[in-house]
């Protein structure tokens, strides 16, 4: 029986030696998102709750929410142009400001129906 000794190599692959960095504007694009979803789902739910009579104050939080995506979009966007960047913050705020936006807009189109 043959006993096999591994010699100690050093594993560069555990390591990233970058300088790239999360972009400010792209953080603050998926704070918007994440704040923007936030409200767009306590309004639906409380306005469930409330035997689906919304109340103007739902009203004001979600257009506040849509005013939110639209910021958080231009930040995402913004930001994805920046160079020697992670892009994990710019593509997540562009992904949910821009689901919030669509999900406000899907509302706005079943009100008028």
């Amino acid at each position: 029986m043959k006993i096999r000794i591994k010699k100690f190599e050093p594993v560069r692959d555990r390591y990233m030696f970058t300088d790239n960095r999360h972009p400010e504007k792209g953080v603050m694009s998926s704070i918007l998102g994440c704040i923007s979803v936030g409200a767009n789902i306590a309004a639906v739910v409380f306005t469930y709750n409330d035997g689906g009579q919304a109340q103007l104050r739902y009203a004001a939080a979600v257009m506040v929410a849509a005013c939110f995506s639209v910021a958080g979009i231009i930040l995402g966007i913004m930001s994805r142009f920046e160079r020697d960047i992670f892009k994990l913050f710019p593509n997540l705020g562009i992904i949910l400001n821009s689901l919030s936006l669509a999900f406000i807009i899907f509302i706005l189109i079943l009100g008028f129906i």
